[in-house]
């Protein structure tokens, strides 16, 4: 801060682009200013396929800014990537994350694991959206336990409405929605490791644990009283638009399950008044409420001192206050002031985040391509459809792992 490195230029490169690329271009405004070391930041919308060819072209940036852990693995694993740990010490870090993220943050080096990057925005996915004025004066409560929120389901279809507005069409992405809630329940009726264990492809798709998650899902996804549209109109209604039969007056459905950036496809007109969440309740009692997130983590190719300034300053919270500021955004790192949040809605998040015992990053993500991306999606698309039982579609999924 003091101007030692008056003059440098870091160079980074990620899939931020327009409006994302402006609002971390704003986050880091003042660090330049204030260091006067220069970020040069170039985003591409085609961030997974070139930075391949950059790093092992020789051509790497200082940073990049990875939002599938997954694909980072890879270069650790080549020993392409620094460790964190070189610079920053594991005391620093234990004050920064809690150790759910260093956790997620640490992957296997050629030597041994490393800590492969820092983690800067996430996005909070154990979210259930519901109308807050008519859901209080219909007098329904918040359920705690999944039986909690079957009575609710139940209660809402009693009265004369299906519970639940769901759709998980997303043009060649269809089928995503269907993998975070296998994600959300896992963490919920298995232990952490046994989740790290089906990421990584040692715990198979037809395992019974993972068969008795799609079932959980079922229980709901699949009673015709409890989904807007019934079961035959997931696999055809838009992700952004499934929510907005919540947010009509009155609603034509009561619950929405779906990730913080949601918010951004809610009707016109609404206030912070209008809506709210709260978590996925717990399924076994014992596994708690845990937190399934999304988020980027930035790792470090290239090892100079002034590289290694701006790394240390995307682990504290000032590297995202504008960006949370301006809403979308929540912070992975401890000491972000709740007041900087856009709204009660996004404070809430921040402290599900400090507060969850358990935090894991999109399975998805974590996966190979070709499952995370490929079978996975399609293989819960065709279950959800009806075009395979769930037999034939944990089979089909599994044979993307290669």
């Amino acid at each position: 801060m003091n101007g030692d490195f008056k003059g440098k230029k870091v160079t980074m490169f990620g899939p931020f682009a327009d409006a994302d690329e402006v609002k971390f271009n704003e986050s880091i405004k003042a660090f330049e200013e204030k260091t006067g070391i220069d970020i040069a930041y170039e985003g591409s919308k085609e961030f997974e396929a070139t930075i391949a060819v950059r790093v092992n072209g020789g051509n790497a940036p200082d940073i990049a800014d990875f939002p599938q852990p997954g694909l980072l693995k890879g270069f650790v694993k080549d020993g392409k990537v620094v460790d964190v740990k070189s610079f920053l010490s594991d005391e620093y870090l234990n004050k920064q994350y809690a150790q759910s993220w260093l956790d997620m943050g640490t992957m296997a080096g050629p030597n041994g694991d490393i800590m492969a990057g820092v983690w800067a925005r996430s996005s909070v996915k154990s979210l259930v959206w519901y109308n807050k004025k008519a859901f209080e004066e219909a007098g329904y409560t918040i359920p705690k336990t999944w039986d909690e929120l079957k009575k609710l389901s139940d209660q809402i279809a009693a009265d004369g409405d299906p519970a639940w507005s769901i759709g998980i069409e997303s043009g060649t992405a269809t089928g995503w929605v269907a993998t975070d809630w296998m994600e959300d329940i896992m963490l919920r009726t298995t232990t952490p490791e046994n989740y790290d264990k089906w990421v990584n492809g040692e715990l198979k798709f037809t395992d019974p644990i993972v068969k008795n998650a799609a079932e959980k899902m079922s229980e709901i996804w699949f009673n015709e009283d409890y989904v807007y549209g019934g079961r035959k109109s997931i696999a055809t209604t838009s992700f952004g638009d499934a929510v907005k039969p919540v947010y009509e007056n009155p609603p034509k459905a009561w619950l929405h399950r779906q990730a913080g950036f949601i918010t951004s496809f809610f009707p016109e007109g609404l206030t912070p008044e209008d809506f709210d969440w709260f978590p996925l309740p717990a399924i076994d009692e014992q596994y708690g409420t845990p937190a399934l997130i999304s988020g980027d983590i930035y790792a470090m190719f290239n090892d100079r001192p002034e590289v290694r300034a701006v790394m240390e300053f995307f682990t504290t919270a000032d590297s995202l206050k504008t960006w949370i500021q301006s809403g979308g955004v929540t912070a992975p790192m401890n000491g972000a002031d709740p007041s900087w949040y856009a709204n009660e809605a996004e404070r809430k998040m921040a402290d599900f985040l400090g507060t969850a015992t358990t935090i894991r990053f999109d399975g998805s993500d974590l996966m190979p391509g070709s499952v995370g991306a490929g079978t996975f999606w399609k293989g819960m698309t065709d279950y959800v459809s009806g075009a395979a039982d769930l037999d034939t579609a944990l089979s089909e999924i599994q044979a993307g792992w290669k």
